[in-house]
């Protein structure tokens, strides 16, 4: 049947994601959504501890990110909640001036995320290298590894043979089934194992009170005035650009797992609305949570918008209908599930000696320095920074040495050819003025570029230099062979910039 003949149930049918009558996608789904909420509780709570607010500020944040993402995201199954990342940036400003400020500085932050989204901040991601995405991974996998760490210190005995239980348990039950997450298992069999012996350990309602209803929508308890403006957009700012950051990473490491492309414009406005809303519903903000993602899509296998939903709403129906079960979970069973994520996020392939052997020195070099960097401040933004700018001197230096001048006179000694390969910037033309000989080649100096490529101003600057350091000796120099490009440009501006040799 043609498209043009189809009947309106058909279009309709064609229409629906293909999720909606797989009953496999559906329990998928809806397991993973579980699970995710489960993980979601303490660290919620902990981010809420960071920001200095009462837990629930941080559990609704997590409520309405994910709920509100799972519409407007660019990026199915990725889950947003609150970050550690934001609650290090918004934590002074509640600090100093309190829950008011924090709330509207969300608020302003998710507009700034819809500006920049719409501006086109997502087509900055093409300028992350590969190497330091490796790097990102890596880090982010010592991160989460590093955050259980506490979890596991100065605490009773039984806590690490949970632990290892947990491990166990999410090793080798997927070899029995996969109908039912690995991580959900252990879950339940820990929390069973140490409620009915009775086992003193660390639990998810030693993390702070759960609330006992869903949040109301309203408005900052702020003055709306000039200097609140002026108070709150620094932090706003930050955190917009830290949770864009995150998000975006976050997006391209999920389309890497699954094989499968985002919309990252729509992800970066989407992160903006989520923001907005949460503010409006008292909540501190955030953005994609990298550990979440990764026991969503990676250990729980989901796929669509619905995990994501249903990990805000049974957070939620967790916390309000069944919160004394809640808090009774052991969190020795939520630190087992984080560092099988940990282990099974690092890219272990990137550190084995024999693609070290063949990685070029600047790669291992690059994904080293975003390692640092990102363990050193515990901020993944901050660290893809300066691993892309560490990549972008590290190629601009070897593109620097690709440019090379050969010269050719003529047997009569009347006329000189100089032959100029390589790429000309910045870099490598900062060097072309001092390889041409002034005082001995003879009155006419041919330049040939028919082999290279000027691409700023600073290549027509040197070439500007080099004709008047010819003109000062009575010598006539013709360059020739320019591209289009490159002559548009020397046309454009050369001899406009000859003031600054």
């Amino acid at each position: 049947m043609s498209a043009d003949v189809l009947s309106p149930a058909a279009r309709l049918r064609g229409l629906k994601p293909d999720w909606i009558s797989d009953p496999k996608v559906w329990r998928t789904e809806v397991l993973a959504g579980l699970v995710v909420a489960l993980a979601l509780v303490p660290e919620a709570i902990s981010f809420s501890i960071i920001a200095g607010v009462d837990p629930e500020i941080g559990l609704f944040a997590a409520f309405t990110m994910a709920v509100t993402i799972s519409i407007v995201g660019g990026r199915r199954a990725m889950i947003s909640a609150a970050t550690g990342a934001v609650a290090l940036v918004i934590a002074p400003l509640n600090r100093e001036h309190g829950l008011g400020y924090l709330v509207a500085a969300v608020i302003l932050a998710g507009v700034f995320q819809v500006v920049l989204g719409a501006l086109g901040v997502a087509r900055l991601m093409r300028f992350v290298p590969r190497s330091v995405m490796t790097g990102f991974v890596n880090a982010l996998a010592i991160l989460i590894f590093m955050a259980q760490v506490p979890e596991m210190t100065d605490v009773p005995w039984p806590v690490y043979p949970l632990v290892g239980a947990g491990l166990v348990l999410m090793v080798f039950f997927p070899r029995i089934t996969r109908v039912v997450p690995a991580p959900l298992v252990s879950i339940v069999i820990l929390t069973v194992v140490t409620v009915a012996a009775g086992i003193a350990v660390p639990t998810v309602g030693d993390k702070g009170e759960l609330p006992h209803a869903l949040p109301v929508p309203g408005l900052p308890d702020v003055p709306f005035t000039l200097d609140t403006l002026t108070t709150v957009a620094p932090y706003a700012l930050a955190m917009a650009l830290v949770g864009l950051m995150e998000s975006l990473m976050t997006a391209k490491l999920v389309d890497d797992i699954t094989d499968t492309h985002s919309d990252k414009t729509r992800e970066s406005i989407g992160q903006g609305i989520a923001n907005i809303v949460t503010g409006f519903f008292g909540g501190m903000g955030g953005c994609a949570m990298i550990g979440q993602t990764m026991i969503n899509v990676k250990v729980s296998g989901a796929r669509t918008r619905l995990s994501t939903f249903l990990a805000g709403s049974f957070l939620m129906v967790l916390c309000i209908v069944f919160g004394p079960v809640v808090s009774d979970i052991p969190m020795a069973a939520l630190v087992a599930v984080m560092v099988m994520v940990s282990f099974t996020t690092f890219d272990w392939h990137s550190v084995a000696p024999r693609t070290l052997r063949r990685m070029p020195a600047g790669e291992i070099l690059v994904m080293v320095v975003t390692v640092a960097v990102v363990v050193a401040t515990s901020n993944l933004a901050i660290g893809v920074v300066v691993g892309s700018v560490t990549a972008m001197v590290i190629f601009a230096r070897r593109v620097a040495h690709l440019a090379d001048v050969t010269s050719v006179t003529d047997p009569d000694g009347g006329q000189v050819v100089y032959s100029v390969t390589g790429e000309l910037f910045f870099a490598s033309s900062n060097d072309l003025v001092t390889r041409f000989d002034y005082a001995g080649d003879p009155d006419r100096v041919v330049i040939d570029l028919s082999a290279t490529h000027i691409w700023d101003a600073s290549s027509v600057a040197a070439l500007d230099a080099i004709e008047t350091k010819y003109a000062q000796r009575g010598k006539r120099v013709e360059i020739v062979g320019l591209n289009e490009h490159s002559t548009l440009m020397r046309e454009r501006l050369g001899g406009a910039l000859a003031g600054n040799h």
